[in-house]
């Protein structure tokens, strides 16, 4: 059985899609499937903001970079996960395309970075949880 790959893009793939990302890796078995992130227009490196809210929950993204979402990145996804990109997002032939609209954390306060950041945590662990990719599966 070949592990699932699972995208996460947004537009700078400095907030939400690392965020996704690094719950997700943190959250389903890693025999099972694994999750990169990035982004249509990456920026030069994660919102400081989104370092400290993650770091409050014990995701260290201090070495996550972000990177531009190409074809070949996509090439062995199962799903790819758009997060807020509207027309930047791709559209992928026989990829299972998914849209979570949540807001972007860049520049915000640090109380809207950790409601973004909890509920894109509560939808990574429903995804994982619905897919049946948690461990002790």
């Amino acid at each position: 059985m070949s592990i699932i790959h699972v995208v996460f893009a947004c537009v700078h793939n400095a907030g939400r899609s690392q965020m996704a990302a690094a719950f997700f890796n943190r959250a389903a078995d890693p025999r099972l499937a694994r999750a990169t992130s990035a982004g249509t227009q990456p920026a030069d490196r994660v919102h400081p903001e989104v370092l400290e809210v993650m770091a409050e929950v014990g995701v260290d993204l201090a070495a996550a970079r972000p990177v531009l979402l190409t074809p070949d990145l996509v090439a062995d996804a199962a799903c790819v996960v758009t997060m807020g990109c509207g027309e930047h997002c791709p559209v992928v032939p026989g990829v299972e395309m998914l849209d979570w609209p949540f807001p972007d954390p860049k520049g915000q306060g640090l109380d809207a970075v950790r409601a973004i950041r909890d509920a894109v945590s509560g939808s990574v662990s429903r995804f994982v949880a619905e897919r049946g990719w948690g461990p002790g599966v």
